[in-house]
């Protein structure tokens, strides 16, 4: 089971990722960590990164998800996977750039039933609040905006669970070991 950890920035993957590692004892690829050096100074000057800045970072990630599969390994992914074809380059790779190019979008790709997207979800200010407080984080807050506005909610068809981040980690990771369990306990199609 690979679960990815999304959201804006600021929503907390990187704590709840941190948190359920420990808890489930599984491996957490950060997300961050795999950013081309060129993205982070971007970032840190102010600018919002585009869909062709953020192309060769969600490849890197498409290869760490697809070992981990290969394996047979359980493991977190933190990744903001923003918008349904960011998520679908995190499942295929460069193929879904293929199937996204076709007029009919209903063709995207479904997503494989041994991978689920936490979506940690939120309010604005309270997102906006928790950024402004955190220090040595290359994302500035006046990013946010540009987060939101690109956020594409994934749909159910997407194997999504939505965490409310109001809520506390120790709430949203007792659901996902839930979640992990019966996952485990239930043969995969």
């Amino acid at each position: 089971m690979i679960y990815i950890i999304m959201g804006v920035s600021g929503c907390g993957k990187s704590a709840l990722g941190a948190f359920l590692s420990e808890k489930l004892g599984l491996p957490l690829h950060e997300g961050d960590d795999f950013h081309p050096q060129e993205n982070i100074e971007k970032m840190a000057r102010g600018e919002s990164l585009t869909d062709q800045d953020r192309l060769p970072w969600l490849l890197i990630l498409h290869g760490v998800i697809e070992r981990e599969q290969r394996s047979g390994s359980d493991a977190l992914v933190t990744c903001s996977a923003l918008k349904r074809l960011y998520r679908q380059i995190l499942l295929y790779g460069s193929e879904a750039l293929t199937s996204s190019s076709c007029p009919d979008q209903k063709t995207l790709l479904s997503t494989p039933p041994d991978v689920f997207f936490l979506f940690l979800h939120g309010d604005y200010d309270l997102i906006h609040q928790r950024m402004a407080a955190r220090r040595g984080h290359y994302m500035k807050a006046d990013l946010l905006r540009s987060q939101f506005d690109a956020l594409e909610p994934p749909l159910d068809e997407e194997n999504v669970l939505p965490l409310n981040i109001t809520r506390s980690i120790t709430d949203m990771a007792t659901e996902v070991e839930k979640h992990f369990i019966s996952l485990k306990s239930s043969p995969m199609p």
